[in-house]
């Protein structure tokens, strides 16, 4: 199974996507954690690039043709491969972040995005997507305060304006009613134990998950 995280900056995607990974390793599951951009040692390469400061001025269809470049080496060397072998894969990140965020937040055509998709990955799609749901307000000062504590964060995203910000809530939002097979909100705004509680319950209830008996 394909679990996928998305939210914008500061959404607490990373702490809840290992409390969700160590909880199914206790249930006996195989799990693999990833994120994007990156995931393998050549996406991450890729994935230098795409959050630096540095390319802030980058027309955006260069970041959605990068994007799905290290998309395709992640999902040929690690994805496809570890979902072949029966193993959980948990994605901070995925195709939806492009559509979120190149897509709504700067202007790409959906038509664009969807095109450069199935030349380079297909059909391919989460089987679950977590959706976190947190005003970018909220969002952004975890972000910085995250990246005052470790010295991580300060993408270049993180210093967009706040309309560019809310364009990426809405879109998120947006997902939801588009994808209702596989999109599931999650309130992000609660304590970290209560969120991944409410994110097992989630993953518990989808029937390809395989965790049904853990609910009992």
């Amino acid at each position: 199974m394909f679990i996928t995280f998305e939210g914008g900056e500061g959404a607490g995607k990373s702490t809840q996507i290992q409390k969700l990974a160590d909880h199914l390793t206790s249930l006996g599951k195989d799990v693999i954690v990833t994120r994007e951009p990156g995931g393998t040692p050549d996406a991450e390469k890729i994935r230098d690039l795409l959050v630096s400061k540095h390319t802030a001025n980058w027309d955006p269809v260069t970041d959605v043709l990068l994007l799905f470049a290290a998309r395709k080496i992640h999902m040929q060397e690690l994805i496809l491969p570890s979902l072949r072998t029966g193993k959980i894969v948990l994605c901070d990140r995925f195709t939806d972040s492009t559509r979120v965020y190149q897509g709504d937040g700067l202007g790409v055509s959906p038509d664009v995005i969807e095109s450069i998709k199935t030349t380079s990955i297909g059909a391919f799609e989460p089987d679950l997507t977590l959706v976190f749901d947190i005003s970018p307000e909220q969002g952004l000062t975890r972000a910085h305060k995250r990246a005052d504590e470790t010295g991580e964060g300060d993408h270049k995203y993180e210093g967009f304006d706040m309309d560019f910000h809310w364009r990426l809530y809405n879109g998120y939002m947006e997902l939801l009613s588009k994808y209702p097979e596989r999109c599931r909100r999650v309130d992000a705004t609660g304590d970290v134990i209560s969120i991944a509680e409410a994110i097992f319950d989630i993953v518990t209830a989808y029937p390809e998950s395989g965790c049904q008996a853990a609910r009992s």
